[in-house]
C-alpha cells in the first residue's frame, strides 16, 4: 500500500520574511500614534495640576480674603538662624540670609496648605532642626520659621518636589535644581520693577516699607494679577477673573542652552530687554543653525540659576512669567539673576503653553497668539511718564491684554474652545 504524499505545512523562509516586513512597517505606523497618546495624556495631567493650583489658589482667597502674597517673608527672629547667620534677632535681615528668608518668598509657599501639603506647611511655619544635606544629625540652631532665603539647600522644604507642582512632559529632575516647578506667577506686560514692587526693605527696622517713588513705579509697571510684595484681592482684577492670566506653565532648565530655560545677560538693569522685547532676537545672540538654543558665543546665567529651578523663589526667572513676547520665546535679563528679565511662559507640550485664568480655568495658549508689536519702546515705564501711565492699553495685543488686571481691555477671542 502506498503512502500518502507528506504535506509540509510551515512557512517558508520568504513568507517570514514578508510578514517580518509587515509587522515593522505596522510599528513605524503606530509608534507616533502611541507617542500622541502618551503625550496627549501628559497634557491631561499637566491641565488637572493646573486645575489644582486654580482651586488652591480660589480656597486661600476664600480664607484669607486675598491672594496669596508673591514676595512675602519675615524679618529675623530670636534664636533661629542655623547654620549660618547670627542666633539673636537682627534688623539688618537683608544682608543676612541664614536669618531669615529676606521677603523672597513665592505665592506657592503660601498656597502649600490648600494643595495637600499640610506637613510641608508646618516645618515651613515652625522651627525646625533638619539638615536636608545631613539629615541623620539635627541641628543644634533651628532655622527660624518661614526659614532662610532659598538658596540654603541644607533647608530641607526648598528642596523638596511638589508633584503638584510638576508637568509630566517636563523631564528635569534634580540638581543643580533645588525643588523645581512648572507653575509660575504672571506678574503682567512689563519687566519693570517685576523684583521690586511698591515696597523695599528697611535694613535698620527689618521690614518693608512703602516709599511714593517705589509705589507710583509699582502702579505703572506692575500690572499683571501677582504684584511684588503687595497684598492683592478678585476685585483689584478690574477686568474680570475670567479674561485675566493668574499662572502660566513654564518649562524647567536642562543645562542645555535652551532659550526658554536659561537667561541671556544683557545691561544691568537690562534696559535692552525693557526697551525692546525682541532685543536677544535682533542682536543674533540666538543660534542660527539651531534656533532654540542660544548662541555659542551669547552670554547665559549661570546653571544653578535655570528657569524653574527654585518653586519658593519669588525671583521672575523662578516662579513668575510676563505676557510679553508669546509662549516659548526667549528669555532675556540683565546681568545676574537678581536683576529684572523678560520671562514668557513655555512648556515642552507642543505648540505653546498652559495658562490658569484668574477663575480656575485651565486653557492652552499657541505659540502664535497675537502679540501686538514686539518691538514697541515700553514708554509708559520711562521714569518721566510714571505719574500717568498706570491703566495704559497694553502694546501687546490680546496675549498682553490677558495679562494685565486693570486695563480696561475687551477681550473678544473664545480662549477656551
Amino acid at each position: 500500500m502506498k503512502r500518502p504524499a507528506r504535506t509540509n505545512h510551515g512557512f517558508t523562509l520568504v513568507e517570514l520574511l514578508v510578514v517580518i516586513a509587515i509587522i515593522g512597517i505596522l510599528v513605524g505606523l503606530l509608534l507616533p500614534a502611541v507617542q500622541a497618546a502618551r503625550e496627549a495624556a501628559r497634557r491631561m495631567s499637566c491641565s488637572n495640576n493646573f486645575k489644582q493650583l486654580g482651586l488652591a489658589i480660589h480656597n486661600y482667597h476664600s480664607a484669607y480674603r486675598q491672594l496669596p502674597m508673591h514676595g512675602v517673608g519675615t524679618a529675623s527672629p530670636d534664636g533661629g538662624a542655623a547654620p549660618y547667620g547670627v542666633t539673636s534677632a537682627t534688623t539688618d535681615w537683608w544682608t543676612n540670609y541664614g536669618d531669615s528668608n529676606a521677603w523672597r518668598l513665592s505665592a506657592l509657599v503660601g498656597l502649600t496648605p490648600f494643595m495637600e501639603q499640610q506637613a510641608l506647611w508646618d516645618e515651613i511655619s515652625n522651627p525646625s532642626v533638619i539638615d536636608a544635606v545631613n539629615p541623620g544629625t539635627q541641628l543644634t540652631v533651628a532655622w527660624p520659621p518661614m526659614g532662610p532665603t532659598v538658596e540654603f539647600i541644607q533647608y530641607r522644604p526648598w528642596v523638596t518636589e511638589l508633584p503638584m507642582l510638576r508637568c509630566p512632559s517636563d523631564p528635569g529632575v534634580g540638581l543643580p535644581a533645588q525643588g523645581r516647578t512648572n507653575y509660575a506667577a504672571c506678574l503682567g506686560d512689563s519687566i519693570d520693577w517685576s523684583i521690586r514692587g511698591s515696597k523695599q526693605h528697611h535694613t535698620t527696622r527689618g521690614e518693608m516699607v512703602s516709599t511714593n517713588t517705589w509705589v507710583q513705579r509699582s502702579l505703572a509697571a506692575n500690572r499683571g494679577t501677582f504684584v511684588p510684595h503687595k497684598e492683592s484681592k478678585f476685585r483689584d482684577i478690574l477686568d474680570g477673573l475670567s479674561n485675566t492670566v493668574a499662572f502660566a506653565e513654564i518649562l524647567t532648565d536642562l543645562s542645555d542652552r535652551d532659550t526658554r530655560g536659561i537667561q541671556s545677560l544683557n545691561g544691568n538693569p537690562p534696559d535692552e530687554i525693557r526697551l525692546n522685547p525682541s532685543y536677544c532676537i535682533d542682536n543674533n545672540q540666538i543660534d542660527p543653525d539651531n534656533p532654540r538654543f542660544w548662541a555659542p558665543t551669547t552670554p547665559i546665567e549661570n546653571s544653578n540659576n535655570g528657569r524653574g529651578f527654585k518653586w519658593a523663589d519669588f525671583r521672575p526667572n523662578f516662579s513668575g512669567c510676563h505676557t510679553i513676547l508669546p509662549p516659548n520665546a526667549p528669555i532675556g535679563g540683565g546681568s545676574s539673576v537678581g536683576e529684572t528679565g523678560m520671562f514668557p511662559p513655555s512648556s515642552r507640550h507642543q505648540g505653546g503653553a498652559h495658562i490658569l485664568m484668574g477663575d480656575g480655568a485651565v486653557v492652552f495658549i499657541t505659540d502664535s497668539i497675537e502679540a501686538g508689536d514686539s518691538h514697541h519702546e515700553m514708554v509708559w515705564l520711562a521714569p518721566a511718564d510714571i505719574t500717568s501711565s498706570p491703566g495704559t492699553k497694553s502694546p501687546y495685543g490680546l496675549w498682553g491684554a490677558l495679562g494685565t488686571r486693570a486695563s480696561r481691555e475687551t477681550i473678544q477671542e473664545q480662549l477656551n474652545q
